[in-house]
């Protein structure tokens, strides 16, 4: 038994004061490691951000993000972590220059090692994105969502979304041809925001359907209605109804329904257009039309007789295509006071007017001319509603792979500015800069498909992956598509339907001075994310930045159609 002297309760006092002195020096130790750490690991300001694509990817895709911030990031690494907030991969952050006076600091980062399906989201420090998912159907609501649009452009008598069978007498009249009469141009699509209608643009729309299809058959087969066509070739129908129509003499063809006097009547929906018994035909015939017009009409042959086995129909296009096509040396190139998808770069259009007829014919004058045009074709450089020699580059390939080369030499430029541009971007900002570098990805897939090269399919990602978010802006620029989208397009539509417009692709930033001596007003813009003064504001009557059109929507659905999978 333990005795308690007094000896023994003096070294209990003793032991008791020690032990207090060794506990609170220990405190004081663990408080100042504390403040240590705490300094080293202070969070990201509120003033980062995480950019990047807003849906997703597919398993072997390339797959990055960036991270702008106004404050230093101090942090050498990211994670990837899934729903249950576990982290399934880390990775290196890469410091990269100052995005622009506001946003000083800035990494990239970069999980393409990451392959495993899943729903994710990156962080760095205390700032985290949104969800993102990669499996590899991840693309197949933005092309599902794309599509519908065209069924909201719909004119006429053609089961159209969001509004009412529209301008069932178009057109009264006829200007520009040496008679004048009423003549049945119902049917089509409104080209943009207003509620005209072009040949061009409707024949390079139609074009970009069927070529979709052709290109990728299983991919394009998507069937949402489930009537049994696959709804990429149900709206190219309603495009080549429209443009038979515009064949309407032996001598010429009906290139725009409606002008300027569509702007100066207010907002309406199209039931509602009082302009409904004053919508005149116009005749203002260029060889670029026939060149397109020849392509699309002898592409829609092959494609209703085979898929179809329409083959009265397919004659009919093909009649039509070839009668259009051999006006072009009859015609000189109206020059319209108007300006709108005016275009004297006619050689390519030509030439892919000519490979497609003789796709369809195989006659050897149509082969021959084909080859006699595209000698004359060069590289665009860019890529637009009239800028796509590629797609005759492409077609003229299957006969001279030297056409291979001038592919080649737009995508060599376009991969030197992406590595130039803080979000790669590929061409320079302009009016539908989402169109254009989507038209990059296009020829990138183009390239891929004639090479069996992947060589620049990176350019492609990156381009497809700036419209869905990986921008400036954090924005994705379709409707609908991502967590923070287009809210008051430029529509009238999309007016009266407060906002809503499903797969809407609209122009996107562009250089400020295009807005000058136009009556826009900037708002809804945060000015911080601007930068080499290219803006973007989210308004209703913001037709640079925020109007879509059935050309961009056509370019954009090839590209999301072709990453998109034949799996549910």
């Amino acid at each position: 038994m333990y005795i308690l002297t007094e000896k023994n309760r003096h070294l209990k006092f003793y032991y008791f004061i020690i032990e207090e002195c060794l506990s609170r020096i220990n405190k004081i130790f663990l408080l100042f490691i504390s403040l240590i750490l705490f300094s080293c690991s202070e969070p990201l300001s509120s003033e980062s951000f995480i950019r990047m694509n807003q849906v997703g990817f597919k398993p072997d895709d390339f797959k990055s993000a960036v991270i702008i911030s106004d404050s230093p990031i101090n942090e050498r690494k990211f994670s990837i972590r899934n729903r249950d907030n576990k982290i399934v991969f880390e990775n290196d952050l890469v410091s990269d220059t100052a995005f622009n006076s506001y946003f000083k600091y800035s990494a990239r980062l970069d999980f393409s090692e990451l392959k495993i399906p899943g729903e994710y989201f990156v962080q760095v420090k205390n700032i985290r994105s949104k969800p993102f998912k990669i499996k590899e159907n991840v693309f197949n609501s933005v092309r599902d969502s794309l599509s519908l649009f065209f069924k909201v452009q719909r004119c006429g008598p053609t089961k159209p979304l969001l509004h009412e069978p529209c301008h069932l007498q178009d057109a009264t009249e006829i200007i520009g041809y040496k008679k004048s009469y009423p003549i049945d141009m119902t049917g089509g699509w409104h080209d943009a925001g207003d509620y005209t209608k072009f040949l061009f643009t409707t024949a390079y729309t139609t074009y970009m359907l069927l070529f979709s299809y052709e290109f990728e058959p299983k991919k394009f087969e998507f069937d949402l209605d489930k009537n049994s066509v696959p709804d990429i070739l149900e709206e190219a129908r309603v495009g080549l109804d429209f443009l038979l129509r515009c064949d309407f003499a032996d001598d010429a063809f009906i290139t725009q329904v409606q002008d300027d006097r569509d702007h100066t009547v207010g907002w309406r929906l199209p039931e509602n257009d009082t302009l409904t018994f004053n919508r005149p035909a116009f005749v203002k015939m260029n060889k670029s039309q026939v060149g397109i017009y020849a392509a699309v009409m002898a592409l829609a042959n092959r494609i209703w007789k085979t898929r179809f086995y329409d083959n009265d129909f397919a004659e009919k296009c093909l009649k039509s295509g070839i009668k259009i096509f051999d006006l072009r040396d009859k015609i000189t190139n109206h020059k319209d006071h108007e300006k709108y998808y005016t275009d004297s770069n006619y050689i390519g259009k030509l030439a892919l007017g000519a490979i497609e007829l003789y796709n369809s014919t195989k006659s050897p004058k149509y082969l021959k001319l084909a080859l006699e045009y595209g000698k004359k074709t060069e590289p665009d450089y860019w890529w637009s509603w009239g800028d796509f020699n590629s797609l005759a580059h492409y077609k003229l390939s299957f006969i001279d792979s030297n056409y291979i080369n001038l592919l080649k030499k737009n995508l060599e430029l376009f991969t030197k500015n992406s590595a130039q541009n803080f979000f790669n971007e590929p061409l320079a900002y302009s009016w539908g800069s989402t169109t254009t570098f989507l038209g990059v990805a296009v020829q990138s897939i183009l390239y891929k498909r004639l090479t069996n090269s992947d060589s620049f399919g990176k350019l492609a990602i990156d381009s497809r992956d700036y419209v869905l978010g990986n921008n400036p802006w954090g924005i994705s620029f379709i409707y609908g598509i991502g967590n923070n989208f287009p809210k008051q397009i430029h529509s009238q539509i999309a007016y009266f339907k407060k906002g809503y417009l499903p797969g809407a692709l609209v122009g996107g930033p562009a250089p400020k001075n295009l807005f000058e001596g136009r009556n826009i007003e900037l708002k809804n813009t945060n000015r911080k994310f601007e930068y080499k003064d290219i803006v973007y504001s989210d308004t209703f009557d913001n037709y640079i930045n925020n109007e879509p059109t059935i050309s961009g929507n056509a370019t954009a659905l090839f590209v999301y159609g072709y990453y998109s999978s034949s799996e549910k």
